[in-house]
């Protein structure tokens, strides 16, 4: 599946990943590919992302963790999320 984490300044991730894992506001849940279309609010914690390859801009690297070669996580403050088409789209704040 497709993901892209967008904020008001700039596109920080947009690649094909294996499973993205969230902090909804009533608890962290997952997606993996083929998910069923969802639309939801986020709270303040960590994004936790897993693919097979990740290739961030400079300008943005800074922002992710590195928490092994197929794991990287972004720290968020809230934010929203929409999966539809196996495609995800954050937007975060």
């Amino acid at each position: 599946m497709i993901l892209e984490i967008v904020s008001p300044e700039a596109k920080l991730f947009s690649a094909e990943v294996t499973s993205v894992t969230l902090p909804g506001v009533n608890g962290s849940f997952q997606i993996l590919n083929n998910h069923a279309p969802i639309v939801s609010i986020l709270e303040k914690g960590e994004v936790k992302i897993t693919a097979s390859n990740f290739a961030f801009a400079k300008e943005v690297a800074s922002k992710f963790t590195k928490i092994n070669d197929q794991n990287y996580s972004l720290s968020i403050g809230s934010g929203t999320i929409e999966m539809k088409d196996n495609k995800v789209i954050v937007l975060v704040d």
